[in-house]
């Protein structure tokens, strides 16, 4: 079987080559005098009760050795632990100590741990009054505890011992890299079968219908696969690094630690969900209940929409947006009220993420919220309906959609022209459906005729022509009206009613058409005043099959003053 790519093993072994480089023969120094120390951690940060200072404990190469809860001779506890751990370092750094000659000698007022003539600490009677022992016992105990500190500090740094150490992380780094190619070698043979297998088709059914299918089924297996084989890298890396760690004293306590990085998040987030659960509960009941609640609301709107529930002063095209406003009340509601039950929602960190949040949506919303209240104030104004004919400002068209943001016009040229809500509350609305369902439409347009032809022809023209045309409706009656009468024309107004505004440009249309034919066929030019100054000697503008048969263009006539 081929070896798979393992891109990770040259890191690891570097690691393991640097755990094993950074050895010494010798021991390591100990911190001079006034530098802090490495393994003395910081005073306890509990406050002081009554002037009482705070315990500080002592730690020699990753043991916690005794606790120093007293002042001694006006040095505060954390000082006297610096001053100790020197010491101590000193005795271990030191060939020619025996641990063996660290003793005890009593003296007035204090019981003194001596190293032949070297002073390593003074225990006083507050020391041993704090931990309720004399103070000659107490000496011996930090006695035997800091000489069985410095017998483990030489042992673990002993030459011998960490070329043991040394051998065993090369060891551990082999074995990591035989079972990483297993488990990969695995699961490449687990994999292909697999593979194989949900190709053929096989899925999830329930009768006949297909609850899974197999590409799905597929892909999930496949990430299931993924899943274990990261968790088990994961798992053998881990117990690697806390193996190999552990061997050498530099990295013991880091080791100590590398576990607890892994399981404590994970045994938090475990912990909180458990203790979320009943939240969690209370969220699916609301959830449940408000999707039930609006599926009752929608029922109840669309009834109204459809007519079938009746209420007074209510409009029925007024259920669709009613029922999204009332829709958006009630999940909103729902959110607040599920809002403290939300995982981490007390937390300080959720509640500026939130407060950030809503700050960004107050500045950046502010010209959609001005677009949502004009729509909200459109909708009950009821200016227009889905489908109507409108002009808003200079856009002509057919009203297709409006929501709470925008309203979509389409031109007689087939143009979709979005318009925001705000900018028709504050435009003029001119509206041409609304009255012609149910009293018609007058569609105008006008012409001019010179004061030569009878205003009563001119009339009948107009009227017949209006009759004549489609979606013209013949009741009520089209009438004309004289807007004006000019210096050399007189201005008449054809108006005619209809219930087709969405064919105004083509009823027009043939307005105009009808409007030439009938004019034509009544003998009457429409032509401007002015040309007809000079209508001596020219033919008529007429229709030669409308002529008269002996029609002759007429002759200048000029007389003698």
């Amino acid at each position: 079987m081929k070896m798979p790519s393992l891109r990770f093993f040259p890191s690891l072994l570097v690691a393991a080559l640097l755990v094993l480089g950074i050895s010494p023969v010798q021991l390591p120094a100990v911190p001079s005098a006034g530098e802090p120390t490495p393994a003395a951690p910081k005073a306890a940060d509990t406050a002081s009760l009554k002037g009482k200072p705070a315990a500080a404990p002592l730690v020699f190469n990753g043991a916690t050795l005794f606790i120093i809860r007293e002042r001694a001779f006006s040095m505060e506890p954390q000082k006297r632990v610096e001053m100790i751990l020197r010491r101590i370092g000193r005795l271990a750094l030191t060939p020619s100590f025996s641990p063996d000659l660290l003793t005890v000698t009593e003296s007035e007022f204090t019981s003194d741990l001596l190293a032949g003539d070297t002073l390593v600490m003074a225990v006083t009677d507050q020391d041993a009054a704090a931990v309720g022992k004399p103070r000659g016992e107490l000496a011996l105990e930090y006695a035997a505890a800091v000489r069985n500190a410095v017998v483990a500090y030489r042992d673990a740094y002993s030459p011998v011992k960490l070329v043991r150490s040394g051998l065993y992380a090369l060891a551990a780094t082999g074995l990591l890299v035989l079972l990483l190619w297993g488990v990969l070698g695995f699961c490449r043979r687990i994999a292909a079968p697999a593979d194989q297998w949900l190709v053929e088709g096989v899925g999830f059914r329930i009768f006949s219908y297909n609850i899974i299918r197999p590409e799905y089924l597929r892909s999930m297996v496949g990430a299931g696969l993924k899943a274990l084989r990261l968790a088990a890298i994961g798992v053998l890396i881990i117990v690697y690094l806390q193996t190999v760690l552990a061997l050498f004293p530099w990295t013991h306590g880091f080791a100590l630690q590398l576990l607890d990085l892994v399981l404590v998040p994970l045994a938090t987030m475990w912990h909180a969900w458990v203790g979320y659960v009943p939240k969690l509960f209370f969220i699916g009941v609301l959830v449940v209940v408000t999707s039930y609640l609006l599926r009752f609301i929608r029922f109840l709107f669309r009834e109204v929409e459809q007519g079938i529930i009746l209420l007074p002063g209510f409009h029925r095209d007024w259920a669709e947006p009613t029922y999204k406003i009332v829709r958006f009340l009630v999940i909103a509601f729902a959110a607040v009220v599920a809002f403290p039950y939300i995982p981490g929602s007390e937390s300080p960190a959720f509640k500026g993420v939130s407060l950030f949040i809503g700050v960004l949506f107050s500045l950046g919303s502010s010209s959609a919220i001005g677009n949502m209240v004009a729509g909200v104030i459109l909708t009950y104004m009821r200016p227009f309906l889905l489908g109507d004919r409108v002009k808003i400002a200079d856009t002509a068209g057919f009203v297709v959609e409006k929501n709470l943001l925008v309203t979509r016009i389409r031109t007689v040229k087939n143009v979709k022209i979005t318009i925001p809500n705000s900018l028709i509350l504050g435009a003029h609305i001119i509206n041409y459906s609304l009255l012609a369902r149910e009293q018609g439409l007058i569609l105008n347009t006008a012409i001019t005729i010179g004061y030569d032809v009878p205003w009563r022809t001119v009339h009948e023209l107009l009227v017949a022509a209006a009759r004549v045309t489609a979606h013209i409706l013949p009741e009520p009656h089209p009438f004309v009206l004289q807007t004006a009468l000019n210096d050399f024309y007189v201005a008449y107004e054809i108006n005619a009613y209809t219930d087709q505004p969405e064919l105004m440009e083509s009823i027009c249309s043939e307005l105009h058409q009808n409007i030439q034919d009938k004019f034509n066929e009544g003998g009457v030019e429409i032509m401007s005043p002015h040309y007809a100054q000079l209508r001596d000697g020219n033919t008529t503008t007429v229709p030669e099959a409308n002529r008269p048969a002996d029609y002759a263009p007429p002759f200048f006539r000029v007389k003698q003053g």
